[in-house]
């Protein structure tokens, strides 16, 4: 599996989202210049992850984003999959439960157990990090390089 920029580019946005909106609500242009992206591409990020209730957007002169929700709560998988979608490695009736084949052999194919597990670790690995966890890091990084200098 690999993420588009879309899954990059947005949980870098949104780990920087968490750890400097504790304070207030944080603009696209401050996270935009910290993370090298641009603010239109932002906008597009932070459209999606409002629609999947993961950020809101404040108003006004001092108006931003913040997180919706405690980041203890919300898991790289979560952002990912908002951004991304399906984190399905490849399509396979074995691995989505649809139980439509999505090809000829499907019905004899034993590499869909390949697929499977693939698919089972990849969500496993995303589900068990939580945004709290990479804000913390985030922060002990930042007081490392400080007495670093």
């Amino acid at each position: 599996m690999k993420l588009s920029t879309k899954g990059k580019y947005g949980l870098r946005a949104f780990i920087d989202l968490a750890v400097c909106g504790e304070e207030g609500p944080v603009s696209l242009n401050s996270i935009a210049l910290r993370q090298e992206i641009s603010v239109s591409y932002l906008e597009q990020l932070m459209a999606k992850l409002k629609k999947a209730g993961l950020v809101k957007s404040v108003r006004g002169v001092n108006g931003g984003y913040r997180v919706a929700k405690p980041v203890e709560e919300i898991s790289v998988g979560d952002v990912l999959r908002a951004l991304e979608g399906d984190l399905t490695p490849v399509e396979c009736a074995g691995i989505d439960g649809s139980g439509e084949a999505s090809c000829s052999g499907s019905s004899q194919c034993v590499s869909k157990i390949v697929w499977k597990r693939i698919n089972d670790s990849i969500n496993d690995t995303v589900n068990s990090i939580y945004i709290g966890e990479l804000v913390r890091e985030s922060k002990k990084q930042t007081e490392n390089s400080k007495t670093e200098v």
